[in-house]
């Protein structure tokens, strides 16, 4: 089953407007596939995470969907699985703008 998943998923990411559509999905996906991990490693069921937030078990089905959530959920999810949340902004490339790498003395370059 999931072997068809991914080739329908292939198939349907041929498509310029879905794999746009897509990409704007992918952030929220990726931030319940990351709660569902860290719930796994934890041991732990919904309805455990649920009652260390003290929230339902329903609420957690609910983060864990992929539907955009609140950063305070987000951390009351890390902390009740025994984690922290580390935010990480990566610049986009676009074309024709000048990039800033840190170099290893930690001084900042500008290249085109």
């Amino acid at each position: 089953m999931i072997t068809e998943f991914k080739k329908i998923k292939k198939e349907l990411l041929k498509s310029s407007q879905f794999r746009e559509e897509y990409e704007k999905l992918s952030s929220e996906y990726q931030i319940a596939r990351m709660l569902i991990l860290a719930r796994k490693e934890a041991g732990m069921t919904q309805q455990e995470v649920a009652e260390r937030m003290r929230t339902s078990q329903s609420a957690i089905a609910r983060i864990e969907s992929g539907k955009p959530v609140n950063l305070r959920s987000i951390e009351r999810y890390a902390n009740a699985t025994g984690n922290r949340v580390k935010i990480d902004l990566v610049r986009v490339a676009s074309s024709g703008s000048r990039k800033t790498d840190l170099n290893q003395t930690g001084m900042t370059r500008n290249r085109e």
